[in-house]
C-alpha cells in the first residue's frame, strides 16, 4: 500500500476514532458527581488519554509498520 493511501485510510480511521472517543467522554461526563475536581481530573485524562490508542496507527501511516515506538540501532 503507498503511503499516500495509507495516510487517508489514516486519517479517516483518526476522524471516525476521534468522534467515538468524544461521544463516549461526554457520555461519561454525563455521570459524573457534580464535583468540580472530578471533573476536572476527568477531562485531563480524557483530554490527554485519546492520543495513546493512536500513536500505532500514526505510525503505521508513516512507514507501513504498527510500532508503539521507534526502536534505536
Amino acid at each position: 500500500m503507498s503511503r499516500n493511501s495509507r495516510q487517508l485510510l489514516g486519517g479517516l480511521a483518526v476522524l471516525v476514532f476521534l468522534t467515538l472517543y468524544i461521544g463516549i467522554a461526554l457520555k461519561i461526563a454525563d455521570i459524573l458527581p457534580a464535583n468540580r475536581f472530578v471533573q476536572f481530573v476527568f477531562f485531563v485524562i480524557a483530554g490527554v488519554g485519546w492520543g495513546v490508542p493512536l500513536v500505532p496507527l500514526l505510525s503505521w501511516m508513516e512507514n507501513g509498520k504498527f510500532e508503539y515506538r521507534k526502536r534505536l540501532r
